[in-house]
């Protein structure tokens, strides 16, 4: 049968359709400011106080005055005057050197720019539509129809803004898009329409080390078989590998994982990753977690994961290693540590409801029966699928029934008679063609799902709805569609009072959905989406691998749950005396032994380097590249996203400053003369300070007193999986440096100490973060008071950070477009 889009719904009318609509709800502002506004009391105060420097010919900064027009509706402009404001108003400009200007000047100036730049800004804030970004419609569609598809990997990957993927403005449309929204919608379709009457049989597989393949080769060379049949790995990664052929699963689905073993001549537990790989997939080599076998009588481990098909369990220790491997001719000399490996059972694929959510939703009360084959006996073949129609009397009826209930569902509200017409025509010409009524109905739920009310947030102008609320709130919180009890709320419009509102955010806040907001806000906000953009170098960090980068994200991530968990001040972003650590961390950064795997609260030592998010190796590895940090690069980091503070970008033709990883000089040094020009000062009085203060952190979070180099320098004791390390110790780090304000650190642990203190900064900044992620807007000129509101506000509990959350769900920023 076939499931094509007529015409009407291709992708190319499509997009004309939805650049129409676009287009027909932007409002273009046309406010340009008169010259009397900048007369009374904008130019007269430049004149003043920074012509000297910024005047045509003497460009300082890159900067002329010549460059301000008066129009706010150019955005290059609106940009530059708001640089203006903002560097007066922090008091950076004119700089210290210079006369200044009295308070109740600088006052009366920012008086006179801020109106204009807010009229400007609120005229074209609330003019875009928001999109869907890929995470969100994948989330929407498996949930929707209990499906679990990877469908961001069939969609374009979404522009960010702001460092977030969910800003309406940096989500276009195009023909691309709309071509994969058709694939995405068959294939959620097809996987959700069960074509079996019963349940999928739950089948048990049973796989041993001593059984596979690889055994006859490896059993006596680089493994050991036991007398209890179980086979002893004395070290992880590379050749041979921990992958189990008989492990291989034919359906892809969630299976139950249980793997017995122990600790073969150790004392302490030893750790391994549980993974899958497949010849089908190549390099695609996915960890299901890491566990640990204690030593002494075998214990079993038992996991849960969604396993694709044609994918085999792999079992890698970690932290032990066999340094003889390649100099005998039998395991059975070596007495070292190693892991024991016995059964591995899989269990699946589990199904947790049988018919799905969608299957359910799309047939609940017709009649689909089973075509009855013309053999019988031909149902107990491997290779028959059922073929199975819907009986019916009235297919236009039925079918106008199920689109209406699953267009509520898709759509987040209601659907009116009026709305659901061009999918009730699409229905009945695919029934008048011959097609039957399952086909028909998938045909126009495809367009369901390719249409503008799907894709596009539903949000008036003005004052949300309580539909548009409870779609913001759900969005934010569970990154998904709204659930029936935010449904009903809002068919009740109680999403309006305050009370309701902040029920409901606790309910989703202990949702198990949550843990979405918590990954996808940290990744956009810290950019921990770069974790794997560059590689360490591996003589330069040759500690650094698979256990400690899994264990890296999850810190974070745990850290900022705890954060929202125990509502703590905003000041632990920057300093605090816990860390969220297992038993790799722990080793990493040098603290005392985490007995565990699993991530947990740690209180610190006193004077620990450690606490908060500027120490966590997670951190510091996006914010560096794979051989050396970059001052630059981690000082405008934390000024964009702990401060809150976007630098300039360089003025044309000024060239970067790369680290010299032979050792022979140090970022800093480069960076001293680099200041020198006036082009660069400015803004490095701001960028550098940090940066230099991180630099007491390597690429990889470790803590350094000297860089490492591969060329000049000492060559180290250490050892790191019984090598000896190939890289130098060069030059000492210098951690020091001074604020604009003038006052001066040591070290990190002065610089974070001062930067802790800035607690309303640190929270302004944050609240402008939540609120981006929550509208799916950036927060402009405009938005500054009710963000200001918001902060004083929280002043008096200390900024706690679920507060601020509070706070922010019910400012009139979240509750309006």
């Amino acid at each position: 049968m076939s499931t094509h889009l007529p015409f009407s719904f291709s992708p190319k009318s499509l997009a004309t359709r939805f650049l129409a609509i676009s287009l027909a709800m932007v409002s273009v502002s046309t406010h340009a400011v008169s010259a009397e506004e900048w007369d009374s009391g904008v130019r007269p105060f430049l004149g003043r106080h920074c012509a000297d420097c910024h005047a045509e010919g003497a460009d300082e900064g890159g900067f002329e005055l010549s460059q301000l027009g008066d129009d706010l509706t150019d955005s290059a402009q609106f940009a530059r005057w708001e640089q203006v404001y903002d560097r007066v108003a922090r008091g950076e400009m004119p700089p210290a050197d210079s006369d200044q200007p009295t308070e109740g000047q600088k006052r009366d100036f920012r008086v006179a720019l801020s109106r204009p730049l807010a009229e400007a800004h609120a005229a074209e804030k609330a003019t875009v539509l928001r999109r869907l970004n890929r995470r969100e419609y994948q989330n929407t569609l498996n949930d929707l129809f209990g499906t679990n598809l990877d469908l961001e990997r069939m969609l374009p990957e979404d522009a960010r803004s702001h460092e977030f993927d969910n800003v309406g403005e940096a989500l276009g449309l195009s023909d691309v898009h709309l071509r994969r929204y058709i694939d995405a919608a068959r294939a959620v379709l097809d996987a959700a329409i069960e074509d079996f009457a019963e349940p999928p049989k739950v089948e048990v597989l049973s796989a041993w080390y001593k059984d596979s393949r690889e055994a006859e080769k490896h059993v006596g060379k680089a493994w050991k078989l036991l007398d209890d049949g179980y086979v002893v790995r004395f070290e992880g990664g590379g050749y041979p590998s921990g992958m189990l052929r008989g492990s291989s699963v034919r359906k892809p689905g969630r299976y139950r994982i249980e793997i017995t073993g122990y600790a073969h001549q150790s004392e302490q537990p030893i750790t391994f990753s549980v993974g899958g790989v497949s010849f089908a997939r190549g390099s695609e080599k996915p960890i299901y977690g890491f566990y640990e076998f204690p030593p002494g009588q075998p214990t079993t481990i038992e996991l849960e994961a969604w396993i694709d098909e044609r994918y085999m369990i792999a079992i890698e220790p970690y932290g032990i290693f066999d340094p003889g491997r390649y100099k005998r001719d039998s395991v059975e000399e070596y007495g070292g540590p190693g892991l024991a490996i016995g059964e591995v059972k899989l269990e699946g694929p589990m199904v947790d409801q049988f018919p799905c959510r969608g299957h359910q939703m799309i047939f609940e009360g017709l009649d689909r029966t089973e075509i009855e084959p013309s053999n019988p006996s031909v149902r107990t073949k491997s290779w028959y699928r059922p073929e199975f129609e819907v009986r019916t009397e009235n297919a236009r009826d039925d079918g106008r029934q199920v689109l209406a209930r699953v267009a509520d569902k898709l759509f987040r509200r209601p659907s009116s008679t009026e709305e659901l017409q061009p999918y009730h025509q699409l229905l009945e010409s695919q029934l008048e063609q011959g097609e039957s009524l399952e086909s028909s109905l998938k045909t126009a739920i495809a367009a369901m799902l390719c249409s503008p009310r799907f894709l596009f947030l539903q949000e008036p102008l003005g004052e949300l709805d309580s539909y548009a609320i409870a779609s913001r709130l759900s969005y934010l919180f569970t990154r998904s569609s709204p659930d029936e009890v935010l449904l009903s709320r809002a068919s009740r419009d109680e999403l309006a009072r305050k009370e309701v509102l902040r029920k409901e955010t606790i309910r989703l806040m202990a949702d198990e959905k949550f843990d979405r907001f918590i990954r996808d806000f940290t990744d956009s906000w810290l950019d921990l989406r770069e974790i794997d953009f560059t590689a360490p170098d591996a003589k330069l960090f040759p500690e650094y691998d698979s256990f400690l980068r899994d264990s890296m994200i999850k810190e974070t991530h745990a850290f900022v749950r705890e954060m929202f968990d125990s509502n703590l001040p905003i000041r632990n972003l920057v300093k605090s005396d816990f860390a969220m650590l297992n038993r790799r961390l722990a080793e990493h950064y040098e603290l005392p032994l985490v007995d565990s795997v699993e991530i947990q609260k740690v209180t610190l030592p006193s004077g620990s380097v450690r606490g908060g998010l500027l120490s966590q190796a997670s951190v510091l590895k996006v914010t560096a590249n794979g051989t050396n940090s970059s001052p630059v690069t981690r000082g405008v980091w934390v000024l964009e996203r702990l401060l809150g503070q976007t630098p300039p970008p360089p003025p044309p033709g000024i060239p970067g400053v790369e680290p010299d990883i032979r050792g022979a000089t140090t970022l800093r040094e480069l960076l001293d003369k680099h200041r020198d020009s006036d082009n660069c000062r400015s803004c490095h009085s701001q960028i550098d300070p940090p940066g230099f203060a991180l630099e007491a952190f390597n690429p990889i979070g470790g803590y350094r007193e000297r860089y490492r180099s591969l060329g000049n320098g000492d060559r180290p004791e250490r050892q790191v999986r019984g090598r000896r390390v190939g890289y130098r110790l060069g030059l000492p780090v210098d951690a020091s440096g001074e604020f604009g304000s003038g006052a001066s650190f040591a070290n990190f642990v002065e610089f974070r100490d001062q930067l802790s203190k800035q607690d309303a900064r640190l929270a302004k900044a944050f609240v402008t973060k939540l609120l981006t992620f929550a509208t799916g807007r950036h927060m402009g000129f405009s938005d500054r008071p009710e963000i200001n509101r918001i902060v004083q506000d929280a002043a008096k509990e200390g900024y706690r950070t679920t507060d601020l959350l509070h706070a922010v769900i019910a400012s009139h920023l979240f509750q309006t477009k």
